[in-house]
């Protein structure tokens, strides 16, 4: 029984993923508003039906890793180490992205396609938007969570705003420098540096929050 169900799992994973692959690279020749749902589900050989059995909204096929953008910060502060304060273990995580060139990092060739569909689609820069939000919203109750934070102690939400700006500007330097030609290889090295700085600059405020 343990595994049908594992089986049938790994079908699921499988059929979703295709249905995701299919969409992007459909979206990436066509433009992500050209592209109706219609047209995914024939390319992938399934039912429109199913895709929305997958995928919530048109956005979410292009967006399929989106609840890992929003709760890794969360997860992170989780698991930090002991020892290990808030913005230690958020800037480990970051940086290794950065070094590994992980799909986060926004790095890797290839990622600067992605932003041009979501930069030229109003659904999917709302989306992005709302996601961010949801990102830094999260990383707040997880702090105040983590760390017993009255109803009223502003400092979890503070905390959390001061962070996600940051790497939203570290992102922001990423897409531009991308979009512009650079490739990783090229901008990797500056990128590092100035994800410290930012780091450095945090620490000089909120180092000690939330040490395990």
């Amino acid at each position: 029984m343990a595994d049908e169900v594992g089986l049938r799992e790994r079908k699921k994973r499988e059929t979703r993923q295709r249905i995701s692959d299919v969409a992007t690279g459909l979206f990436m020749i066509h433009g992500f508003e050209k592209v109706t749902v219609a047209e995914v589900a024939r390319a992938a050989d399934v039912s429109v039906n199913t895709v929305f059995n997958y995928f919530r909204t048109k956005e979410d096929l292009l967006l399929d890793r989106q609840d890992e953008f929003v709760g890794r910060p969360s997860r992170v502060v989780r698991e930090r180490r002991p020892g290990e304060s808030v913005l230690a273990a958020l800037r480990r995580d970051y940086l290794a992205d950065l070094d590994q060139r992980h799909w986060r990092s926004g790095v890797p060739d290839g990622a600067e396609v992605i932003t041009r569909l979501i930069d030229d689609s109003p659904s999917l820069s709302a989306r992005m938007r709302e996601l961010a939000e949801r990102r830094e919203e999260l990383l707040a109750r997880t702090l105040a969570e983590e760390l017993g934070a009255d109803d009223d102690d502003p400092r979890p939400a503070l905390v959390a705003a001061q962070i996600c700006a940051a790497t939203r500007r570290l992102q922001a330097d990423i897409t531009r420098r991308k979009t512009a030609g650079q490739g990783a290889d090229e901008i990797a090295p500056s990128l590092r540096a100035q994800a410290e700085l930012a780091f450095d600059l945090l620490e000089q405020g909120i180092g000690d929050y939330g040490r395990r």
